[in-house]
């Protein structure tokens, strides 16, 4: 552990970096399997029961199952639920829905986390927008992953790609996270903030980074059920993750099946040219940058864990 700004943030060696990519792309496999069922009648439970044999099948543990009482592996947000649906056999999905499946994945005690969105047969040209803003501005603020910049470049490259995208709401009260040998670790990774701002970061740091994004307004609300956000003003919302280690050569996206790199077998490559993801925006990228990363998927929390992903703008915490 490094401590800053009061801090306590793992790094990792480059080993143990190596196993969270096993972990992340048991993630990446289940996530691409659970979306190639998402189709008009299917419940959301079926599609919890689907990952879960997909993620035990490849000799994993699921991350969200039991996790603070959490009941189910995936969590599943239809519509106007932004993160944390718990799945459901009475919540069947229907033409022009909008889901985010979020997956995490425990391999040998290091964990992989992500989250994408999809659309249910034929959406809205609204919402296929708002998919396509959320999933742009996650890969902005992964492009930023470098060591040396700050924990603020990220979260303000995530919020002004939101903005140059249209009039979107970005939500504030629930953030990315780090990650490693927990689920959610030091330093939360907002969406908003100002650059050059809090945490250098360094390699063996790893981050997953999870925008959360509107058609209206920025304000949630938790259910009854303890577990379920949804907008305040009823909107629906899109929600993109992935979990992404800092080296020396720059970002390793982990949970991007497309994303070769040096702890990846040679004999068993990742896919390429994937079709969920766009690039990361121009400039200098290391040799195993995504040429077009796929699935995403992020967090799942409760009151009682809030303290890694409740709101802290990175300009709070000083420099160091």
């Amino acid at each position: 552990m490094r401590r800053s700004g009061g801090l306590s943030i793992e790094l990792k060696t480059p080993e143990q970096v190596k196993v969270m990519r096993e972990a992340g792309l048991v993630v990446a496999r289940t996530l691409r399997t659970v979306t190639a069922a998402v189709g008009p009648g299917i419940s959301t439970a079926e599609l919890d029961a689907l990952a879960e044999h997909e993620i035990r099948a490849a000799g994993a543990t699921p991350s969200f199952k039991g996790y603070h009482g959490y009941p189910a592996t995936i969590c599943t947000s239809v519509n106007d639920e932004i993160v944390h649906g718990i799945p459901s056999r009475d919540r069947r999905l229907r033409e022009g829905d909008i889901i985010s499946i979020d997956c995490g994945a425990i391999v040998r005690g290091w964990h992989g986390d992500a989250a994408v969105t999809v659309g249910v047969g034929t959406i809205s040209a609204e919402h296929a927008g708002l998919l396509q803003a959320c999933e742009t501005a996650l890969w902005r603020g992964l492009a930023q992953a470098q060591a040396g910049r700050r924990l603020g470049d990220i979260s303000h490259a995530v919020e002004t790609s939101v903005r140059q995208s249209g009039r979107y709401g970005v939500v504030e009260e629930y953030t990315g996270h780090g990650i490693g040998s927990a689920m959610h670790m030091d330093p939360p990774v907002p969406n908003y903030g100002r650059a050059g701002r809090g945490p250098r970061l360094r390699p063996g740091m790893a981050l997953a980074i999870e925008p959360m994004v509107t058609l209206g307004r920025q304000d949630t609300v938790l259910l009854d059920d303890g577990w379920t956000v949804i907008t305040a003003d009823g909107s629906w919302a899109a929600h993109f993750e992935h979990t992404v280690a800092i080296t020396a050569d720059g970002p390793w996206v982990l949970t991007a099946e497309d994303c070769a790199g040096p702890g990846d077998d040679p004999r068993n490559p990742p896919l390429t040219g994937g079709s969920h993801s766009p690039r990361i925006p121009p400039g200098p990228q290391p040799p195993w940058a995504p040429l077009a990363g796929p699935i995403a998927v992020g967090p799942d929390i409760t009151e009682g864990s809030l303290g890694d992903t409740r709101k802290k703008d990175p300009a709070s915490v000083p420099p160091t």
